[in-house]
């Protein structure tokens, strides 16, 4: 499966801190829990968005193939996106993108059903 995690360290670093940002999130991983490969997306250009940018990055997302999420937070119009897509999502506290894929191998990461902020929250 692919899952798409939020991330404030550039690259496929495994230690990067996961950001608790979903459509302001610096980097989207990605990584294929079957296979190992790992692809990093820069989301700068959303990260700067003066608005959008959680619909914007929810729609990268499903253009990048990724079936779930691992976020921070996330927001009503980006939860709705990624809902339409049947991308399910995940929140987790403050850890390192390899803790939070461990988390979701082991099936520790509860789906939400809802946004968890606002609009505009950062």
């Amino acid at each position: 499966m692919k899952v798409a995690i939020t991330a404030q360290g550039k690259g496929s670093d495994a230690e990067s801190v996961v950001d608790p940002r979903f459509g302001r999130a610096q980097w989207i991983i990605v990584v294929d829990t079957e296979t190992g490969d790992v692809r990093t997306h820069d989301n700068t250009l959303n990260l700067n968005a003066v608005s959008g940018a959680g619909v914007q990055t929810a729609s990268n997302v499903v253009d990048f193939g990724a079936e779930a999420v691992i976020t921070g937070n996330v927001g009503p119009k980006a939860f709705r996106t990624l809902s339409a897509a049947d991308v399910r999502i995940f929140l987790v506290e403050k850890c390192t993108v390899q803790e939070a894929v461990n988390k979701f191998k082991k099936g520790e990461l509860k789906e939400v059903e809802r946004a968890n902020v606002e609009s505009h929250w950062m």
